[in-house]
């Protein structure tokens, strides 16, 4: 994309939600430089070496992480695990950085330490979400729940990307009951490589709509 935008952040409405192929997505259609502040969970893999290896992305285009934990649980108890603390200082966005596009660990009410939750930096960062939400049975309550707490506190979201399979009825009743727009839609991919996810951002003329929305945002 030609454009010049600040950034955005990529959260999910529960665990194991896509967060981390849908932001490889975003930052390959945008151009886009990738950030995931806290990592948790390295004895399964990282989400950053995972998004590089996907992309095969220059090493200009990420940022390493602020916090990296060992242990799959949630941030806060990862980092207690190793006698760490997560201090919200660590996570200002770094100066001078464009087209930053911010994968969140876990979802919207993860604690990062005993006092702040992730909504709570999401407040502090000051960027619109891309939430992401799955097709199926369940993602009705999580993501019209997300949606509410988002707004509530004034942080504005961009709107939905939905991963997983077609469904028949979910995506409209999103839209009729949270008053918001279905982006994308990121189907089951016969491989997860780059060449499939440009694939369906053309398909999809993401490019376009993005350019729109995050111009109005800026």
């Amino acid at each position: 994309m030609s454009f010049q935008f600040t950034g955005l952040i990529v959260c999910g409405t529960d665990t194991d939600i896509g967060k981390t192929v849908v932001s490889a997505w975003l930052v390959q259609g945008l151009n886009a430089t990738y950030w995931k502040p806290i990592q948790s969970g390295l004895d399964t893999g990282g989400d950053t070496a995972q998004v590089c290896k996907i992309l095969n992305l220059s090493r200009e285009r990420w940022l390493p992480e602020a916090y990296k934990f060992q242990a799959a649980v949630s941030p806060h108890w990862a980092a207690e695990k190793e006698r760490k603390c997560i201090d919200p200082k660590k996570l200002k966005i770094p100066s001078g950085r464009h087209n930053l596009v911010i994968e969140t660990a876990g979802g919207l009410f993860v604690p990062l330490n005993r006092q702040l939750l992730q909504i709570d930096q999401l407040m502090q960062w000051s960027l619109p979400v891309v939430l992401v939400a799955k097709t199926g049975l369940g993602t009705l309550n999580h993501t019209l729940l997300s949606i509410e707490s988002l707004r509530s506190r004034h942080i504005p979201i961009l709107g939905l990307i939905l991963n997983g399979p077609t469904h028949e009825d979910n995506p409209k009743t999103l839209e009729a009951f949270g008053n918001i727009k279905i982006l994308g839609h990121l189907p089951p991919l016969e491989e997860l490589n780059s060449k499939e996810l440009a694939d369906e951002w053309h398909k999809q003329s993401l490019s376009t709509k993005f350019k729109q929305l995050l111009r109005n945002t800026n």
